[in-house]
């Protein structure tokens, strides 16, 4: 079965984003660039929420091809458009997208059916409202976190309304020059 991996830059504090979905506190270098690019060139498929997923879309399709794009720009743009896309959203059509597939009802069916493919990984990229969906319906197998040496105090939480327990298996650990910090766990289903 495919694991549904949430790939997420928090605070300190567990915040993904501002009070105002600000994301200009990340941090993000080369060194963090090819390490992300080695993991996600093993995913399969790259999930979504319909705001992160029009976010990407605006840019990465075509950032390959700019005259100034950086290594990074070339690699993520060539794996994104090769890349199957499945968007949680109700209210965007798939009608006329290419490679992508939008979930709008049976959110638990449809990813179930979903992970029972062959296939590598699903990455799940930021999205923190289908993130929220995706752990109330235990259908997240692992969070591969980049904790940012920043505490913002408010914003949006990674984790809201939980109902039970969740327990991780911490499997690596990364420390970046620029003093983000790679936690990468499984769920213990257990």
């Amino acid at each position: 079965m495919r694991k549904i991996i949430s790939f997420m830059h928090i605070s300190l504090d567990s915040f993904v984003a501002g009070p105002n979905g600000e994301m200009n506190w990340i941090k993000v270098d080369e060194e963090i660039f090819d390490h992300v690019g080695k993991r996600i060139s093993k995913g399969g498929t790259a999930l979504y929420g319909r705001v992160t997923y029009q976010m990407m879309e605006n840019y990465w399709p075509a950032a390959g091809d700019e005259p100034d794009a950086s290594k990074h720009d070339i690699e993520h743009s060539k794996w994104y458009n090769k890349v199957h896309k499945v968007v949680l959203s109700k209210t965007m059509k798939d009608a006329d997208l290419t490679n992508t597939t939008i979930i709008s009802d049976n959110l638990s069916e449809r990813i179930n059916e979903i992970k029972q493919q062959v296939g590598e990984d699903i990455l799940l990229f930021g999205s923190p409202t289908a993130t929220h969906s995706l752990i109330q319906l235990n259908l997240i197998d692992g969070y591969w976190l980049f904790v940012n040496p920043i505490i913002l105090g408010r914003g949006i939480p990674l984790f809201v309304d939980i109902k039970d327990k969740i327990k991780l298996n911490l499997m690596t650990t990364q420390q970046f020059t620029c003093g983000v910090t790679e936690l990468n766990y499984t769920v213990d289903r257990q």
